[in-house]
Parts: structure tokens; sequence; C-alpha cells
């Protein structure tokens, strides 16, 4: 895997989220350690895929901060931060194995780190296959597989539940707390609990104002 110097943590203060002209959630301040876990919730629309998306860079922020406690100089969130969001970032074209080949090249991580990585998810037997024959839930695994690939100390989650069975779900939760145990942190939008023992929950009920 490649390596990531480790973090104090994140800090959010006074974070601010507006959509078109509606404000979706205003002064919300936390921090996350490491070792964190940080289950978001909260109805549909107040904000947590808004949230999940500012964190990784992917939405501006317009007022208040986020800020990596420990940074080097010119080291940014989009450093340490491995995102995974509703779309399962795969290619149907590409035989299952060539999708996270290309994720290794992209993030430099060793082409034998592959075939352990499919094999977090039980998609090993499937590798030769396109990914455009698989079912959701197979798409939603590969996907997934980004996570035991890839080391970055900070995981951004967006509903990574959906389409899983069961025992997706419970080799996600292995994934997740073995990431936990190491110094990594995640932040999670679920619904389903994991069972990951400390986990701190933030709720963006209010659409406003939320803390812990």
């Amino acid at each position: 895997m490649t390596t990531s110097e480790p973090l104090t943590g994140l800090t959010v203060t006074k974070l601010c989220c507006v959509r078109g002209e509606r404000q979706v959630f205003r002064d919300l301040s936390f921090h996350v350690a490491p070792g964190d876990m940080l289950s978001l919730v909260g109805p549909n629309g107040s904000g947590k895929s808004s949230l999940l998306r500012q964190l990784a860079g992917l939405l501006e922020v317009t007022d208040g901060e986020i800020n990596l406690d420990g940074a080097g100089e010119d080291q940014t969130v989009a450093d340490v931060v491995l995102y995974a969001g509703h779309l399962d970032a795969v290619k149907a074209p590409l035989r299952v194995s060539e999708n996270l080949s290309f994720w290794a090249a992209f993030y430099g991580v060793s082409a034998t780190q592959v075939e352990p990585a499919l094999e977090a998810f039980s998609l090993g037997h499937l590798g030769h296959l396109p990914a455009g024959v698989l079912s959701a839930g197979q798409k939603r695994r590969l996907g997934l597989s980004r996570l035991a690939l890839i080391d970055r100390p900070l995981w951004l989650l967006d509903e990574p539940t959906v389409s899983l069975d069961t025992a997706s779900i419970a080799a996600l939760g292995d994934l997740m707390r073995s990431h936990l145990k190491t110094g990594g942190s995640i932040i999670a939008a679920t619904h389903v609990d994991l069972g990951l023992e400390g986990t701190r929950v933030l709720d963006l009920s209010s659409n406003g104002g939320a803390s812990l």
C-alpha cells in the first residue's frame, strides 16, 4: 500500500454550506482524531453528502474552515482523504481486476496489492469479468475494494452499505475496524449500525448549528 504521514486530526470550524439559494447547514464545528469513527445522521437533504464532499475538496467552502492538525506546509485534505461516494467509480468496459489496477496506478500502489484488495470483498474469482456484468452489490463491493488497496488516513464514506448483503456489510465493518485500530479515521453517512465501538454521532437534522 501507499504510505501516509500520521495526522493529529481534522478540525472543522463554523463550516457552512449553501446549495443554490438554500442554506444546508451553518456553524458546523467538530474534531476528528486518529482512531475516531464519526457517523453522520439526519434526514435526506440535511447535508450529510454535502459535508463529505466539502471535506473531500469536491464542493467549495465559502464560509468556515477545514484544517488538518499536524499537516505539512503543502499538505491538503485531498492528500490524506479516500472518498467513496454514492457512485461506485466502476468503469463497465474494464475487467474487474483492471478497474482496481487503474486505481492502484493512480495512487502509486503496487500491482501486487490488487488481488488481496479484491479478496477483501470476495471478488477475486470475478477478476476476469467485465465490470459491466456485475450486480449492483458486486459493483458496490468493487468500488469499496479501494479501501483495502489505498492507504489514506481519513476515509469519507457516503452510505457505503447500500446494495450490500449481510456478509459484505460484515466484511466492510471488519475493514473499517482494522483501519481505526491502526490510527485511521472515518467519517461516514450510514443508516446501518456497523457495531464499531466508540462511534460518535453528528446529527445534522437541526439544519444548522449541528454539534456532537
